[in-house]
């Protein structure tokens, strides 16, 4: 298959500002692509050479991929550069400077594409950046521009497509089973997997029956089952069938760790692999966890090493990313990791398992160390004595309580939120104080003291049924001067010119963003909106929701991918619990 055919969709793609669209696009390039490629470009469309778990990056930084467009379209760094400065993205730059140069004899062929590509993810030590470099000169020399902008911007990790998994999903049932109505089975073998090209390439070549097929397995992590959250004790047990499990909710990094004979594998909520960043979270792990093979998940917490009281998440995300000084950062910053939950043990998968049986299990296999702990638990059927527990979790220093489901249904539900599990944190005892995740998707310019910088930005919440992410507030206060100085810089790579295809607003932006970070945000209270689109006509025909007076925390969501923002239906059920207190 052409290269050409895949950069012409990728074009098309980030000219749409219509999710509808995105998805016909998406559909079109996959009944063209041949079913032995889909999952490669599944991963190409991700932005990626592998699925995210594997940690296999191209690493190549600007300076590196600046050095080889100069080789490939002959001339000096220094105009490379400039032109870089002029159009503010690499991929253009490139485009621009191989205009003039004559078409290759032979078009690119995307199987060569991407096997370039592998091999500048494997190439190490003595040599390689000359070698990765020689590589993408090859690459580009061979290119169309067109092809050499979506190859670069590639290389540098900033494709932009902005093609969510679900969308691609619904495109993969839409193409290989005629209906988008089966994307839940293709999702469910997705949530199990969190590889993309595996369930591509799974779909296209054995069907549903394949899907279908799809199992658990150590070493490949699972999507994180999230909880959903309501604003009282009582409304939290009447949910639950009148009982619950009421546990600590540790202000932590989201762990779920893989243990085998082989090695110990840990991973975020963003299914990165964490592994070695937290050398001692292994070392805990392997002392406590009695199983030849299991997957936990816990919350891992910074600790003061002379206080033994629990850290701010803050202090811990000092220690995410580094790939130096590991050792030093754990001795100055140690964490307790606080499992929760057991996934798979010795060949058996447990997701299906009541919850019951799973704290059951989990305690079984658990040795508590210093270390290495079990989250603190509860079982009762008394709103008053959750109240007492949340006030003793408070006093500890910990968010909240997790309050889950102990009925018969209690399953892990992998990647999906729901009333199985219950957030139940300080935050929500007071409607003026709820603290929200939402993901920057538009920003306005800056008057008087902001000249230059984003005067506010528009905030928005995540829409799983849609996939969409809908606006809800502007956000303009809680950011210090020289964060605010900052933010054109920050947000520079996500920058675009249109509206993102998957985000819905009624308002319109100076500036629009790829939707990719997250902010907390608290506010003094959810109102009806004619603006904004979250929650559009659910409370009131032609209303949507917005936060009143918000302000940014200073508390950047780096552990949360876009998708884990808090959704529309949380904001609306918050929403209409405060209206059944007035």
């Amino acid at each position: 298959m052409k290269y050409a055919l895949i950069a012409d969709a990728y074009e098309k793609i980030e000219r749409t500002s219509k999710r509808l669209k995105m998805t016909d696009l998406l559909v079109n390039l996959i009944s063209e692509i041949p079913r032995e490629l889909i999952g490669k470009i599944a991963y190409l469309t991700q932005g990626r050479v592998y699925p995210n778990f594997k940690g296999i990056e191209l690493g190549m930084a600007e300076k590196m991929v600046t050095e080889a467009i100069a080789k490939a379209s002959d001339v000096d760094k220094d105009v490379v550069v400039k032109e870089w400065r002029r159009t503010g993205d690499l991929g253009t730059t490139a485009e621009n400077l191989l205009a003039n140069k004559p078409p290759s004899e032979m078009p690119l062929e995307t199987i060569e594409v991407y096997n370039t590509f592998d091999r500048i993810a494997h190439t190490t030590g003595k040599g390689s950046v000359e070698e990765k470099i020689n590589l993408l000169v090859e690459l580009l020399k061979k290119a169309s521009p067109k092809e050499a902008r979506y190859i670069v911007r590639m290389v540098t990790g900033k494709l932009r497509l902005g093609v969510g998994d679900m969308t691609f999903l619904d495109a993969l049932a839409i193409t290989y089973t005629g209906s988008k109505n089966t994307r839940k089975e293709v999702e469910k073998a997705y949530n199990l997997s969190s590889d993309l090209g595996l369930v591509a390439e799974t779909l296209a070549k054995e069907g549903l029956d394949g899907i279908h097929s799809f199992k658990i397995r150590v070493g490949r992590p699972v999507r994180a089952m999230l909880a959903e959250r309501l604003t009282s004790a009582k409304e939290i047990l009447d949910k639950l069938d009148g009982r619950g499990a009421a546990e600590y909710k540790y202000d932590g990094l989201r762990i779920q760790a893989h243990l085998s004979s082989k090695e110990t594998l840990l991973f975020s909520r963003r299914l990165e692999n964490i592994t070695s960043q937290f050398p001692d979270v292994v070392d805990a792990l392997k002392e406590a966890v009695k199983a030849e093979e299991v997957i936990v998940e816990g919350e891992c917490v910074a600790v003061d090493p002379n206080t033994g009281e629990i850290q701010p998440f803050q202090v811990l995300t000092r220690r995410r990313g580094r790939k130096y000084e590991v050792e030093e950062m754990a001795e100055e910053i140690p964490t307790t990791i606080f499992l929760f939950d057991v996934l798979h043990v010795d060949g058996e998968d447990l997701l299906d398992t009541p919850y019951t049986e799973r704290r059951k299990i989990l305690e079984k296999i658990v040795k508590e160390t210093e270390n290495t702990k079990l989250s603190k638990q509860i079982i009762t059927k008394d709103p008053a004595e959750i109240d007492r527990f949340m006030i003793e979790a408070v006093n500890k220093g910990y968010e909240g309580l997790v309050i889950k489901s102990l009925n018969e249904d209690s399953v892990y539900q992998a990647g999906a939120r729901g009333f199985l599990w219950i957030k139940y944190k300080r935050d929500y005892k007071s409607e003026l104080t709820d603290t929200l995740d939402l993901v920057i998707v538009g920003a306005f310019a800056g008057r008087g003291r902001r000249a230059g910088t984003y005067g506010a930005l528009l905030m928005a919440a995540y829409d799983h049924e849609s996939d969409s992410f809908k606006t809800v507030s502007k956000l303009g206060t809680g950011f210090d001067d020289e964060t605010l100085a900052k933010l054109p810089t920050t947000l520079k790579p996500y920058l675009i010119e249109h509206p993102h295809p998957r985000v819905d607003s009624q308002i319109e932006a100076d500036y629009w963003f790829t939707p990719a970070i997250v902010l907390e945000v608290v506010g003094a209270e959810l109102t009806l909106s004619p603006l904004h689109t979250c929650g559009l006509n659910t409370i009131k025909e032609g209303a949507g929701l917005a936060i009143r007076f918000p302000r940014f925390t200073r508390r950047w969501r780096d552990d949360k991918a876009p998708e884990d923002a808090t959704t529309v239906k949380e904001i609306v059920e918050i929403y209409e619990s405060q209206m059944k207190k007035l």
